[in-house]
């Protein structure tokens, strides 16, 4: 009888660790890609809490692209003891609608390396992401450029002074 109790006591520690990797509900993602000096990290629901955000894998693989355009790097994270752990990586191609799954990072997977259809409804919350970041990052630029101007027609309009 202990040995059934020791190991339901296991699997019952085991489980919510085992549903939380089957289901996705990643900490956060990271995004490098066109025109990204640094790394994005965003925490939106809508783009870490299912699995299938990005692509629905269980429709199957499709043909890849000709020219699947401009793509994003994107890496699901875990948080754990303030250090991010990459889950698994794909490559987001809003434009044409693609997703190519890398895969598992550091492990296998039989989805991986494959081309799917990305799911329509990401693209909104992604794209929204990019733009917030963009106004985040050139939000120091404009007020270095405005004090710059100020200094300017202030030292320009002092008055001369004569000898």
């Amino acid at each position: 009888m202990k040995k059934y109790t020791l190991l339901l006591l296991a699997l019952a520690l085991l489980l919510p660790t085992i549903s939380a990797f089957a289901e996705g509900q990643f900490d956060y993602i990271v995004i490098r890609g066109f025109g990204i000096v640094e790394d994005i990290n965003i925490s939106n629901p809508v783009l870490t809490q299912d699995y299938y955000a990005f692509a629905d894998f269980s429709k199957g693989e499709v043909n890849p692209p000709s020219d699947p355009g401009i793509g994003y790097q994107v890496v699901r994270m875990y948080a754990k003891d303030s250090k991010g752990i990459p889950y698994d990586q794909l490559h987001y191609y809003p434009d044409s609608g693609y997703v190519f799954y890398d895969g598992i990072v550091n492990g296998y997977s039989e989805l991986g390396t494959k081309w799917y259809l990305a799911n329509p409804t990401v693209e909104e919350p992604f794209r929204a992401a990019l733009a917030e970041n963009a106004r985040l990052t050139f939000i120091p630029l404009g007020v270095f450029i405005v004090l710059l101007i100020g200094f300017l027609v202030y030292y320009f309009k002092k008055p001369k002074q004569t000898e």
